[in-house]
């Protein structure tokens, strides 16, 4: 007695089709599961003996031979305790072959038979369904996350014995179709607007500029000068994610059980803000089970770093491969997974241990010795991946208490976002022929071809360029925002005041991580 059926199994944010093979041989009673199974897998032994009893079924007194295949990659999740056990009871001819063969399953089961929700249910389902599958069986916990998908019917089911019910044509269960239902997930914020903002008029330019095009950006200032403020109000400039975008989205969050209960498509952009404390492994992601970590999780938004320098060195050379490559590999013994990391990076840092050097009216304490030990915790590659580097300084007094005066003139998130919308649209029209979207991707040989220069930026490049020791990867930077600057505008060229104006946004650190006092 011998039966199949599919499932499907997680490989990165990606999954895989696994057909479940099970043999009923006489012999001494058993149940071996083979394939490469990991531990919670091999578990499922005793959950679905345990459930089939307790639901009203027999358990097979044989010899039960479940392989996984293909059998040369690890199998891992709880998910595969639903397909094996409708694979026992095909087997044992509760359940019709034909009728089994056209679906596929995912689930976790409970003692009692209940069917439990599992973590990556979207990202399961999307692996199905890129492989032709037309029906699936999963929880009824997950069907508002898999529903968002198209070109695949959702039977959502509470208890196996539903499965069977359906299977045997007992009880039809009709396919679920959820309205889209929009959501967001884990520390995804947008707080307050930008005319809340008293002052601040040209750190708010930068951060247009840098949501413009998703430059990564460093804000250097005292404490009480509002960058954590300033950041946190940055996701409500950042245009909507395209649908395939929150289905990528959604996918991250599912696999790494950061999904809240009940929700739907993750439509608003990631804003994570993790403590300095956090390890390379959690921000990272990995652990002897790889799950995404925070650079992965902040796909398509924003990836926050207060208090830049304090975060432990193995942790902030972490971000090097994401910030140049937009992916993250783990590699462990057993396997070795990339995650997406598309992320904006958006750093904050106090110029001094004390916070106060250069501040008009605070006396700095620190010796230049310190200044230059907290700079250079930040190491060179790294702040050469970082496109601007913009100084803060606190509103005057005059300014907070003059509301009039301050309101006259203010950004507003609102008119922001439609700039940075407009810019972003003239880039993806740009580079349609191209692999990239945005001017922060362009490479040196896109640069030759969509950056050119006329004979006065070019001269004030050279004069930058000498002036602050530039490195080669920083004059390439200043030409990209020019490049954004001049989209911002509306303008097909790049002027001299792109160049100037880029030029403003390079001159924290140098080369050699020497602070440079603007």
């Amino acid at each position: 007695m011998y039966s199949k059926i599919t499932t499907s199994s997680v490989v990165g944010v990606d999954a895989e089709i696994v057909t479940v093979e099970t043999d009923l041989s006489p012999g001494l009673p058993s149940m071996t599961i083979v394939g490469l199974p990991d531990i919670s897998v091999r578990e499922a032994r005793e959950r679905i003996r345990a459930a089939l009893l307790n639901a009203g079924y027999r358990f097979p007194s044989k010899r039960i031979t479940v392989n996984l295949s293909p059998a040369s990659s690890r199998k891992e999740g709880t998910h595969f305790d639903l397909p094996i056990a409708i694979g026992v009871m095909t087997a044992s001819g509760d359940i019709s072959p034909e009728e089994a063969v056209r679906y596929a399953f995912i689930g976790e089961l409970s003692l009692d038979g209940r069917v439990t929700p599992v973590q990556g249910a979207i990202a399961l389902a999307i692996g199905l369904r890129n492989k032709g599958v037309e029906k699936l069986f999963l929880p009824a916990g997950n069907k508002l996350e898999v529903s968002i998908l198209k070109d695949i019917e959702i039977y959502p089911v509470e208890h196996i014995a539903d499965v069977e019910a359906h299977l045997s044509g007992f009880q039809s269960i009709m396919p679920f179709r959820g309205r889209l239902r929009k959501s967001s997930a884990g520390r995804i914020s947008s707080s307050g607007d930008y005319a809340d903002v008293a002052g601040q008029e040209g750190v708010k330019r930068a951060l247009q500029v840098a949501a413009a095009a998703a430059h990564n950006i460093l804000m250097v200032g005292p404490p009480g000068a509002g960058k954590t403020m300033m950041a946190h109000r940055l996701p409500g400039i950042l245009p909507a994610m395209t649908y395939e975008e929150s289905l990528e989205v959604t996918k991250i969050y599912s696999l790494a059980g950061q999904l809240p209960a009940e929700s739907g498509l993750v439509t608003v952009r990631p804003f994570r803000s993790p403590h300095h404390t956090i390890s390379a492994t959690a921000l990272a992601g990995g652990g002897s089970k790889p799950k995404p970590g925070e650079v992965s999780l902040a796909h398509y938004g924003v990836l926050f770093l207060d208090e830049f320098p304090e975060f432990q060195r193995k942790a902030l050379e972490v971000l090097r491969q994401p910030l140049e490559d937009e992916v993250i590999t783990i590699s462990r013994a057993s396997a070795t997974v990339t995650y997406p990391a598309k992320f904006m990076l958006v750093a904050a840092m106090n110029p001094c241990p004390c916070g106060y050097y250069g501040h008009s009216t605070r006396k700095c304490i620190c010796s230049e010795y310190q200044i230059l030990q907290y700079i250079s915790k930040i190491s060179g590659p790294l702040a050469d991946r970082i496109d601007m580097h913009v100084e803060i300084f606190p509103v005057p007094c005059e300014e907070l208490i003059d509301e009039e005066k301050g309101n006259s003139r203010r950004m507003d998130s609102e008119q922001m976002r439609r700039a940075v919308e407009t810019a972003r649209s003239v880039q993806i029209d740009r580079y349609c022929k191209e692999k990239i979207s945005y001017n922060s991707q362009l490479t040196s040989s896109l640069m030759e071809k969509y950056c050119l220069l006329d004979r006065e930026s070019k001269q004030l490049l050279k004069m930058a360029f000498k002036t602050y020791d530039l490195t080669a990867r920083s004059a390439q930077k200043i030409v990209k925002l020019a490049r954004t600057i001049a989209d911002l505008e509306e303008l097909e060229n790049i002027s001299a005041t792109h160049v100037a104006e880029a030029i403003r946004y390079n001159r924290f650190f140098t080369a050699g991580n020497k602070y440079e006092k603007l």
